[in-house]
């Protein structure tokens, strides 16, 4: 039986992680009907309100429809899921990438980011070149072994680049991803010999920015997203077939 008692600090938080975890599994399959909130509370050892919040957050991510005096049932998540189930995807059993969302991140931080160095290149203000270059400094007073640190300014850095694009929606793209996006540089930023490298190329990219050069900054954002997707995937691989020994 997929359903035993919860036992967590937060009740309301387990459930919804159990259901986010057999929904994405397909466990429980898309159009299957999910027992009542008072047979849920039954099964699982908790109270109805318990229950009743945890399916309403389902409903808000997109993993289920409630509809009343027809009971709950299973969602595409793909079809009708929000940004807020993205972290679950990333890793709902294990704490591993499963390949193919893996895939579909990286093509999509791709599309988004060649896009937004672009627009960078020819919106960018002085007052953001200023802010690039303050980045910039504050990457060279940092350690390869400071992964966290770096994380958190490679973030800013490509923050700052969706900003200075000019268009509004694309920073708050960046930052609805920011889970999930550290999550990956975190990964990707525990193999040292990888730092140098992207400082390298953000200085770079702060030069085609500050001279306007869109087809450069481009070039250069291609050759870094390329080069850490390579070592990310071959860094993610040799920590699951290490799991798996």
């Amino acid at each position: 039986m997929y359903l035993e008692p919860l036992k967590a600090d937060s009740l309301v938080e387990a459930f919804v992680k159990r259901f986010e975890e057999l929904i994405i599994s397909g466990k429980l399959t898309i159009g299957q009907k999910i027992p009542s909130e008072r047979e849920l509370a039954k099964q699982l050892g908790v109270s109805r309100p318990v229950v009743h919040e945890g399916l309403i957050i389902l409903e808000q991510k997109g993993l289920v429809t409630i509809r009343p005096r027809h009971g709950v049932t299973v969602n595409d998540y793909r079809r009708e899921g929000s940004l807020a189930i993205l972290q679950s995807l990333v890793s709902y059993a294990t704490g591993q990438f499963e390949p193919h969302i893996l895939e579909s991140l990286l093509a999509t931080r791709t599309l988004i980011e060649l896009e937004t160095v672009k627009l960078a290149a020819q919106h960018r203000t002085p007052q953001q070149l200023d802010e690039f270059r303050a980045i910039i400094t504050e990457e060279q007073s940092l350690i390869p072994a400071q992964t966290q640190a770096i994380v958190d300014v490679d973030f800013k850095f490509h923050h700052l680049i969706a900003l200075a694009s000019g268009n509004v929606v694309y920073p708050l793209l960046l930052n609805s991803f920011r889970q999930v996006y550290t999550n990956l540089t975190y990964q990707f930023f525990l193999d040292t010999s990888v730092v140098d490298f992207v400082f390298a190329h953000h200085q770079k990219l702060v030069g085609a920015i500050a001279q306007k050069d869109s087809k450069k900054a481009v070039q250069i954002m291609s050759s870094l997203l390329d080069h850490g997707q390579r070592h990310l995937k071959t860094f993610i691989q040799k920590q699951q077939l290490k799991e798996a020994l």
